[in-house]
């Protein structure tokens, strides 16, 4: 027998496994392809715009971590609710996530603001991009809390296994950035644009969109913005729950990107091109791991439920199955792109050293996607089932102990290229961290006392 309202506890496990995670690559998809259109109509600036992006994109990815925080706790606790049969329960949750996010967001947006100067200077930027990356870091803060938002409701919709919905989301903000970023960078007509602080603008145009359909969504899910459910929530258990797993996860998703703007600064000493190389690379690279981030994405909704619902047989099927995925995905985009290196150099300049410093990342750095997916994706069932501090700790542990400290040690030997090779060797030894703990965490020991039920 199934819990009344989560559908993810009964019928086939892959099959929910494949239909939760296909939508969800299209939006996610649609989404990393802003931050290539960004790249490509940045790049037609010049090459100092290029190199100021490379600065910004590792930051802003950190920041958006937050908002995937938010998504993680809100889809945790609901699911969770869900799996339980508690309904109220569910709803006051989502509403009072939503509040939360907004605060929060606004929280954020103010301390940006303030140091937006001085953590770009920390990170080596040269003075003559501060001028460029100031101009597009300013309204994206502004902007920031219209992000939270969206990822609320996104949260929201994922725990109640609407993927399909939620990646439609993603899909209206990125759909908004494609059509703005040439009209608000380049100009038309008359209109000269308003180069890299256009890209910003279409960004935050994009969230505002994509808030809307949130919303819209929400109000047509079992789960609907409501005072009446809002009056039923209990304001500091309720915070406790959601920053008990979108604290955690928050942290955990933008330890990465903390990793790669220390590496970011590590690339400075070689110059210009280095970095410009090793930001686009990483945009190329954010493109061909979504197939993993849906996944990372997907699996929560599932795991959450049938943990919730006693179901810890079903929760590690879900698991298994979407790490066996990762392997095989890990390697052939690997492939894919070590074969292709060179052309897709050249879809982001014209630059021979620029081409050269990213097909020398592609050649080595691809090869570790099999354990970034893994970790990833044991993440995802981690903050499913309220063990997002275990997915901190070992997202700290693959960077703070594998991925800086090897690129650093290494490059003495082999310069710029230490920062490839540190980078490949933290997603294999961080893959494999992630595979010895999911098997612990979600064994019966630690599974809700009806585990060893089957759900048919």
């Amino acid at each position: 027998m199934s819990v009344e309202g989560a559908a993810l506890t009964h019928g086939s496990v892959g099959g929910h496994l494949f239909r939760q995670t296909l939508p969800m690559v299209g939006g996610i998809f649609a989404i990393m392809s802003v931050g290539l259109i960004d790249a490509y109509y940045i790049g037609l600036l010049g090459d100092q715009p290029l190199t100021a992006v490379s600065f910004i994109f590792p930051v802003i990815i950190a920041l958006s971590s937050l908002g995937v925080g938010v998504i993680a706790g809100i889809a945790s606790v609901v699911s969770r609710a869900l799996g339980k049969g508690d309904n109220v329960r569910a709803q006051s949750l989502a509403g009072f996530g939503l509040i939360l996010a907004t605060i929060f967001g606004v929280f954020v947006s103010t301390l940006l603001l303030w140091s937006k100067s001085s953590l770009f200077e920390l990170m080596n930027a040269s003075a003559n991009l501060l001028p460029l990356i100031d101009a597009y870091m300013t309204p994206f803060a502004l902007g920031f809390p219209l992000l939270l938002i969206n990822m609320a409701g996104n949260g929201t919709l994922r725990g109640q296994g609407l993927a399909g919905k939620a990646s439609l989301i993603l899909v209206a903000m990125a759909v908004t950035n494609w059509i703005l970023d040439p009209l608000l960078i380049h100009g038309v007509g008359s209109f000269e644009g308003y180069g890299i602080r256009g890209a910003a603008y279409a960004t935050i145009v994009g969230w505002a969109v994509a808030s809307i359909v949130s919303l819209i969504f929400v109000q047509r899910s079992q789960l609907k913005l409501s005072l009446t459910s809002l009056k039923a929530a209990k304001p500091l258990s309720d915070v406790k729950s959601l920053l008990s797993v979108g604290g955690p996860a928050a942290f955990s998703n933008s330890v990465n990107p903390m990793g790669l703007s220390i590496l970011t600064a590590f690339l400075a000493q070689y110059g210009d091109a280095a970095v410009a190389g090793f930001g686009a690379g990483g945009r190329l690279q954010s493109f061909a791991v979504v197939p993993l981030l849906a996944l990372s994405s997907s699996i929560g909704g599932i795991v959450g439920q049938n943990w919730g619902a006693g179901y810890a047989d079903r929760a590690r099927s879900a698991l298994w199955l979407a790490l066996a995925f990762c392997v095989f995905y890990g390697v052939v985009a690997g492939i894919v792109l070590c074969v292709w290196r060179e052309s897709l150099a050249g879809l982001f300049t014209d630059s021979p050293e620029i081409i050269a410093a990213l097909s020398a990342y592609l050649v080595i750095s691809v090869w570790g996607y099999a354990g970034y997916g893994a970790l990833i994706v044991v993440n995802g069932a981690l903050n499913a089932i309220d063990r997002a501090s275990v997915a901190l700790l070992q997202s700290i542990v693959r960077v703070a102990l594998f991925m800086i400290p090897l690129a650093w040690g290494f490059g003495f030997l082999l310069q710029a290229h230490s920062v490839y090779w540190g980078e490949l060797l933290a997603n294999i030894l961080g893959g494999v961290l992630a595979l010895i703990i999911g098997r612990a965490m979600l064994a019966d020991r630690f599974a809700p006392p009806v585990s060893k039920r089957s759900a048919i």
